[in-house]
């Protein structure tokens, strides 16, 4: 039915299977790409030690490029839900202007690039966590988790937050209990983000037979557990300060917005709407960057 589809689509000859330079930046998932790189800058900003500022470029980039590998082969393996999903369907492959064999080509060879320069240019260590993450992108989240189980935002998650991890060990070439901290904080921030915006397009998560936690569990259930993983969140985000990473500045800041963020979840459980939904969702993205942006200033400004 995939190659069907696929096929039906690029001999139309509405659209060029070739694509253009903007179709292969979509396949990069550029947005999603902005999070992972900035939280990659933050633990490796945040990381005791010194790296060179070109050495701290390179890393930086080859994260950046080793997310968009993650994101143009989750493209080529999702071509036949994102086809049927209205909030993917313009996508490049379902959409005809790119090749399956093209994007997955694309993706691979990126991936392989970013891991090799990691090692190369700077540290094996961050470069074999690249990889890992990278895999675990693909192989776990993507064609192992996404279409069997509820839970696959939940575990598939920890693939978003490896990357504060591997700007980290660039630094120091190892794990700490502090860039653990970073990667709990993404890990427990993704399944209130991403419930979030399954409840109000639970439709495309139905036509596509994606087993998201509203369409298998209920809106319900779904509120409840939104609810529950940003209040274990809370305390999480006040780590960096009780584990002496970070001071009560950035202690006050992290409870202020925690609040905020556990207000909007109660808020979405009391209305049947779709409003506070949306709402939440946009200010989680808000809210991750504003937690690790005081991080960075923390650091900065030496309070």
């Amino acid at each position: 039915m995939v190659s069907e589809k696929s096929t039906n689509i690029t001999l139309s000859g509405t659209v060029s299977a070739d694509g253009d330079v903007g179709d292969y930046i979509a396949l990069l998932k550029p947005r999603v790409m902005s999070l992972v790189v900035f939280t990659a800058f933050a633990g490796l900003y945040l990381a005791p030690g010194s790296i060179h500022p070109v050495i701290a470029i390179v890393a930086v980039l080859c994260i950046a490029v080793g997310a968009g590998a993650s994101g143009a082969i989750n493209m080529w393996y999702d071509r036949d839900i994102d086809a049927v999903m209205d909030r993917t369907a313009a996508r490049p492959i379902p959409n005809g202007r790119i090749q399956p064999g093209a994007a997955l080509g694309f993706g691979v060879a990126l991936g392989a690039w970013s891991v090799m320069v990691m090692g190369l240019a700077v540290e094996w260590a961050a470069a074999a966590l690249l990889a890992f993450t990278i895999c675990f992108y693909v192989f776990v989240y993507t064609i192992w988790l996404k279409r069997r189980t509820p839970q696959n935002i939940v575990i598939g998650g920890a693939a978003g937050a490896f990357p504060p991890m591997v700007g980290w060990s660039a630094v120091t070439g190892d794990i700490t209990l502090s860039s653990i901290i970073l990667f709990a904080i993404i890990f427990m921030w993704t399944p209130p983000h991403f419930w979030a915006l399954a409840l109000y397009r639970r439709g495309d998560y139905e036509k596509a037979g994606v087993p998201m936690m509203p369409v298998v569990a209920g809106e319900r259930e779904t509120k409840r557990q939104i609810i529950l993983y940003t209040v274990l969140l809370v305390p999480i985000t006040l780590a960096p300060t009780l584990s002496g990473m970070s001071s009560w500045f950035y202690g006050f800041i992290a409870a202020f917005l925690g609040l905020v963020f556990v207000s909007l979840t109660l808020a979405i459980y009391r209305d049947s709407s779709e409003k506070y939904a949306r709402l939440t969702f946009v200010f989680s993205i808000l809210y991750l960057f504003l937690i690790f942006t005081t991080l960075v200033l923390d650091k900065a400004v030496g309070f």
